[in-house]
Parts: C-alpha cells; sequence; structure tokens
C-alpha cells in the first residue's frame, strides 16, 4: 500500500475527535474520497460537517452508528482513531478482510515533508515534546508539534517542505499501526505500566512504544533513558545510534546529572552543560525531559546556546506539576496530567512540604502499591474519588498507610482540602487515574481544579 493507491478511492476513517478531522482533511485534499464513521449514534452529521470547516476535495461521505457491510468491500485503506483498539470487533472486520491500517501519524508521514523528531514514552510526554518544540522554533524557520499534544499531524502535512521539522509527541496508541513512518530523531523516555486495559501485557506495550524506531538506521538517532529497565535493554537492539541520558549513573557515553549539575559525556570525557537550578521546571522528571530534549536538539544540531537559553526561560507545561498559587500560606499545585501511578510518583517527587494530595478517577487497570510506596511521608492525608478510591482505599491500608478519605463528588474533594490544609503545607492534584469516569479529558478535571484555586 502506497501513498497513491490511495487516490480516488474510498478510504474508512473511524471517529471523529482531532486525529478524524485532520485524518478527512488531508484525504479529501489527495484526491481520496473519505467516507467517515463514528459509532457514537448521540452525535449528528452536522456536527461533524462543522468540524470539516476548511475542507477541500468530495463531499465526504458520513456514517454514523452502524457500518454497513457493504462498504468494506469498496475500501482500500481504513485509518481508525487511535482510541479504536486494534483488537476490536469493528478492527477485526477490516483486517479479516485484508484491508490496510493505517495510523494517522502513518497517513500523515506518507504525505509530509521534511524531518521528523518523535517522542514516546508513558511519562514526559507532553513536557518534553513542548520544549523540544521551542528547541527547534528557535533554530529552524519551519517547525509544527503535532500528534497527541492536541494538533492534527494530517491536517499540517501538506503544509510542510522540504526544510520543515515534525515534532511528534506519539502514543503509544498512534504506533500500533505504522510502516513507512520514519524518524530522524526518535525518543523513548521512559516505559511502565498504563494502558494495560488496552495493550494487554507489558510486553506488547513497550513493543508498541518500540514502534518509533520503526526504519531508523545508525544514520538516525533514538534517545533513551539509561534509568529505565525497558529502554535500557532495549538499546542492544534499537536499529538507530543510541543517546542515553541518567539522573541516577554517571555515563561514559551520554547526558547525566551529577548533583545539581548536567553533564555531557562522550568516551568518558565529560563535559558541564548546566546547573539543574537555572531551569525553572521542577522534579526529578524535568530534569529528565531536560536533558533528553538537549539530546534531541543536538541531534538535530542545533547549537548548545540555543538549546540551554530555551530551556531556561521554558516554563511547565499546564497540568503538569504546574504550580498554581498559594492561598492563605498553602501551596496548590495542579498534576491533573498524572493519570498513572508512575506519572503521579513524579509529582509526589517535586513535593517538599506536607501535602494534600487527591487521587483517584478512571481504572485502567493499574496497581497502586509503588504510588502509596512513593509517598515517604510526605502525604499528610490522601483525599480520594472517582472509581478506584475503593481500590486505592484498601492498596494504601494493605501498606499501612490509613490517612485517607473518601469523597463522592469533586467539589466535596477540593473543599475539604481547602479547609483542612494548614499554612505551610501543600495540595497536589495528582490523581494516579485517567478523569474519563468524572471528567472529558484531565484538562478540564485540571482546569476546574484552577479555578476553584484561584476563586478562594
Amino acid at each position: 500500500m502506497n501513498a497513491n493507491d490511495i487516490r480516488g478511492n474510498k478510504v474508512l476513517v473511524i471517529g471523529t475527535g482531532i486525529s478524524g478531522i485532520g485524518s478527512a482533511k488531508l484525504l479529501g485534499k489527495v484526491g481520496a474520497k473519505p467516507v467517515i464513521f463514528d459509532e457514537n449514534k448521540n452525535i449528528y452529521e452536522r456536527e461533524i460537517r462543522t468540524k470539516l470547516e476548511g475542507y477541500k476535495g468530495d463531499e465526504p461521505e458520513i456514517i454514523i452508528g452502524e457500518l454497513p457491510d457493504e462498504i468494506i468491500k469498496e475500501l482500500v485503506l481504513v485509518v481508525p482513531s487511535p482510541a479504536v483498539p486494534m483488537d476490536s470487533p469493528i478492527m477485526t472486520r477490516f483486517i479479516n478482510a485484508g484491508i490496510p491500517v493505517w495510523s494517522e501519524i502513518e497517513l500523515a508521514f506518507n504525505f509530509a515533508k521534511g524531518r521528523m523528531v518523535a517522542i514516546t514514552g508513558t511519562n514526559g510526554k507532553t513536557t518534553t515534546t513542548t520544549l523540544v518544540g521551542e528547541i527547534m522554533k528557535a533554530h529552524f524557520s519551519s517547525t509544527y508539534v503535532v500528534g497527541n499534544i492536541g494538533y492534527s499531524y494530517a491536517e499540517r502535512a501538506l503544509e510542510m517542505n522540504d526544510d520543515t521539522v515534525s515534532i511528534g509527541e506519539i502514543s503509544s496508541f498512534q504506533l500500533e499501526a505504522v510502516d513507512n513512518f520514519h524518524a530522524n530523531v526518535s525518543a523513548i523516555l521512559n516505559i511502565t505500566p498504563d494502558h494495560l486495559n488496552r495493550h494487554h501485557t507489558m510486553e506488547c506495550y513497550a513493543h508498541m512504544k518500540e514502534n518509533i524506531t520503526n526504519r531508523q538506521t545508525k544514520d538516525d538517532t533514538c534517545v533513551l533513558n539509561f534509568d529505565n529497565d525497558y529502554t535500557r535493554e532495549f538499546a542492544d537492539r534499537c536499529p538507530a545510534k543510541v543517546v542515553f541520558f541518567s539522573t541516577q549513573s554517571k555515563l561514559e557515553n551520554g547526558y547525566y546529572q551529577d548533583g545539581e549539575e548536567i553533564f555531557f559525556a562522550e568516551n568518558g570525557n565529560s563535559t558541564r552543560v548546566m546547573n539543574i537550578h537555572d531551569m525553572n521546571l521542577v522534579g526529578s522528571c524535568n530534569i529528565q525531559n531536560v536533558m533528553a530534549a538537549i539530546a534531541m536538539g543536538r541531534a538535530m544540531d542545533v547549537p548548545m546556546e540555543t538549546i540551554l537559553k530555551v530551556v531556561r526561560d521554558f516554563k511547565a507545561v499546564e497540568h503538569r506539576i504546574e504550580y498554581v498559587a498559594t492561598k492563605n500560606g498553602v501551596d496548590y499545585y495542579n498534576d491533573s496530567k498524572g493519570t498513572n501511578p508512575d506519572a503521579a510518583i513524579q509529582g509526589i517527587k517535586a513535593m517538599d512540604k506536607p501535602t494534600y494530595l487527591i487521587g483517584g478517577g478512571y481504572d485502567k487497570g493499574s496497581e497502586f502499591d509503588e504510588w502509596i510506596e512513593a509517598f515517604g511521608g510526605k502525604v499528610k492525608k490522601l483525599v480520594l474519588m472517582g472509581t478506584t478510591k475503593e481500590k486505592i482505599a484498601e492498596c494504601a491500608k494493605k501498606h499501612g498507610f490509613n490517612d485517607y478519605v473518601l469523597f463522592d463528588t469533586y467539589g466535596e474533594v477540593l473543599n475539604y482540602c481547602s479547609e483542612n490544609a494548614k499554612e505551610g503545607e501543600a495540595v497536589l492534584l495528582s490523581p494516579a487515574c485517567a478523569s474519563w469516569d468524572m471528567f472529558p479529558s484531565y484538562e478540564v478535571r485540571g482546569k476546574q481544579f484552577k479555578d476553584y484555586v484561584n476563586s478562594l
């Protein structure tokens, strides 16, 4: 299957979110005949048409609810939303029929121009992608930040030229169906348990992340976390040139933290890069993110002086260990993007005072033992909500942590924290769970937290 086979033929786009709409717009512009399908019977065709503003090409067919069998025979390609599992019944129909499946990033890559810097990992993707994007913008005239960060790669692909540098935040879901996708520089920041309700096993999940090195050669670069067992072991079979980063080990080759300094080592010879206090980001997780970003910048031949200026000026990404305000002597932090235990552990590590920790939410099949064990005397009270609240409470009790309370609503949680936290303490929203049981997204959860805090 190649890009030319699409023109003049029907391509099914599943889903009408950012990815699906972007894919449909690209397909229309290149002369394909997109068929847009959404299983949600509660949406209306006019809503989808409104999202397609700026669409160019033959009027797309829209199907809502159920997909007729006869349409399958007419398709040359399927482009599913990242939210659609490859082993779902609908995808099984296409796979059994022998119809090729491309993710949105695969579709976009086949029409885009320029170079790609692709970033994945369980945690830290958004912060690192945003920072790398700023680094690239400071040096290259044509840059696009795309992918899981909220901007459709497909919608922007045809705007790119040979000098363009695209920076992509790429999720494991988006890496399930790639073939030609090729990053000049890739990064796997870490791999820890997440999305096991989708990928079922850690081996499958790790393999999806490793797909970001698809088509890479030793002429390309892959930035890997030396401190993470999965990424360190992957280095031996990685097809690209590997550059490590570490906050825990002094490396012979790569970027590492030693005390308050970051160094770059090559063949055992180390050069100081910067002091960690020269950056605005907090927490060891962000030191790792910065080292990964520096490594990617240098792999793209951005001068170190330019990179360090951007790093020094860079502020935390919204919803990721984001300082909100100090009210009545209490510091409030929004880490709503801490949607799994490992990410939430980083939030705890960044705290330096007694903390009221807000946790709980949608259950992605995670276990919470390591998160509870990471409290380390910092958590004064664990304030729980959502469908996982009883599960987390039982886990806390098992580990001898009994300072927890359970609430049914977000308002009760926020009121409890603001009424009980004392001067010199902190309130941290870092749920270790997805938001979908109570909120449309982690962004909405975080924004409501910030609105509440700012109203105090």
